[in-house]
């Protein structure tokens, strides 16, 4: 098969859809692989190392996408639209749920989306999504440090520091959520030596970060509680940092954090909202770029970037490229329909295929009918 890697163009993107190892080893099964100049420049692979591993590489990124596979990171961008093919399979970070104009485009072009964000095991565990956003999770309190700095203009954090110093109390962090990015979150957090409050919505799993917490010496600095309205409007009044961590894999975000309860914070205290690349938490989130990441809203600084991951793109990549390469290695070497039915996970994945919506949650979520598949297909979200 014919794979392409391109080169991202989401503002301050440098992730990588493979690692030259993993083109290599797809190049030693004997497929075509096209990597486009400059692909693995952010994440610091040279195009030589590319070449090195068995890939052609191009300057056109047309070529890239006349590849029968096309593997890349994140949403395709207006300038990539019309580069693709009807038939062509476009793996990746897909979030067609909170773009119209994204899912208009596939649809017409008649492409086929891999969703990494749907990919579930049985166990409902993500294995291209968890290391996602454990970094966003893990980098949160790194975005939360350098935004309550005090700098010139409006947007000037509170001047709070998250370490604390001798009698001085360290920042107030309070996690909304309590799967793989809250839990990554409140061990950044309590690692700075913040007082940490994870609000959730299993018992199960805050007992988990309340263990992790005791283990790493820190659950004394930890409160965990079921997160209700009252008891979000209570926690945040008193905090300095608000994570957003709750998201649903293909579904728009919840809107939990109302402008009441951000009027309620201390002038120049900072939301940094993970998920809202499915829309946020927030009323008053909206998506920012990495390279003009903050705004004001309510008195409270905003972090709204999509692609937190990408300010540390070799360890993303690498981590990508590792959960990746199993599930891409099955779609090239067997082909669409029997790769979805040799991997169920796989297929939670699939979205959009020939001109229309084949995923029930994408299709409520946007108001479009979900068609059916051939009935010797195997998609999870179809059955019963």
């Amino acid at each position: 098969m014919r794979i392409g890697i391109p080169r991202e163009i989401k503002d301050g993107e440098g992730r990588a859809g493979m690692t030259p190892e993993a083109t290599g080893v797809l190049a030693r099964k004997g497929h075509d692989l096209w990597v486009e100049a400059g692909a693995g420049r952010g994440a610091g692979f040279g195009d030589d190392l590319y070449a090195e591993a068995g890939a052609r590489i191009t300057d056109d990124p047309g070529e890239v996408y006349r590849c029968g596979l096309v593997v890349k990171v994140k949403e395709l961008q207006p300038a990539e639209f019309p580069r693709l093919q009807p038939g062509t399979i476009v793996a990746g970070y897909q979030q067609l749920a909170r773009d119209p104009a994204l899912l208009d485009a596939v649809l017409a072009r008649r492409i086929t989306c891999l969703a990494f964000e749907g990919v579930r095991r049985p166990d409902g565990s993500r294995p291209m999504l968890a290391p996602m956003s454990t970094l966003a999770g893990l980098v949160s309190s790194q975005i939360a440090a350098w935004a309550l700095q005090r700098r010139e203009g409006p947007l000037s954090g509170s001047g709070v520091l998250l370490h604390g110093l001798p009698g001085v109390e360290p920042a107030a962090a309070v996690v909304v959520g309590d799967g793989v990015v809250g839990q990554a979150a409140a061990r950044a957090f309590l690692a700075f030596g913040c007082r940490v409050t994870v609000l959730g919505t299993s018992p199960d799993l805050l007992q988990a970060i309340e263990a992790r917490a005791r283990e790493d010496g820190r659950g004394n600095l930890l409160r965990t509680a079921l997160s209700s309205p009252g008891e979000l409007a209570a926690c945040t009044a008193g905090a300095d940092v608000v994570v957003g961590a709750v998201s649903i894999p293909g579904r728009l975000s919840p809107k939990l954090l109302t402008r009441d309860m951000l009027r309620a914070m201390r002038p120049g205290s900072v939301l940094v909202d993970v998920g809202i690349d499915m829309g946020g938490i927030a009323e008053t989130s909206r998506q920012t770029r990495l390279s003009d990441p903050l705004y004001l809203e309510e008195g409270v600084l905003h972090y709204c970037v999509p692609n937190i991951p990408a300010l540390v793109p070799r360890a993303a990549t690498l981590a990508l490229s590792a959960a990746m390469l199993p599930f891409m290695a099955l779609v090239a070497d067997l082909g669409l329909e029997a790769a979805l039915g040799a991997a169920p996970a796989l297929a939670e994945g699939l979205l959009v295929h020939d001109g229309r919506v084949v995923n029930r949650a994408l299709a409520e979520d946007t108001g479009r009918p979900c068609a059916d598949f051939p009935s010797h297909w195997i998609h999870p979200t179809k059955r019963g």
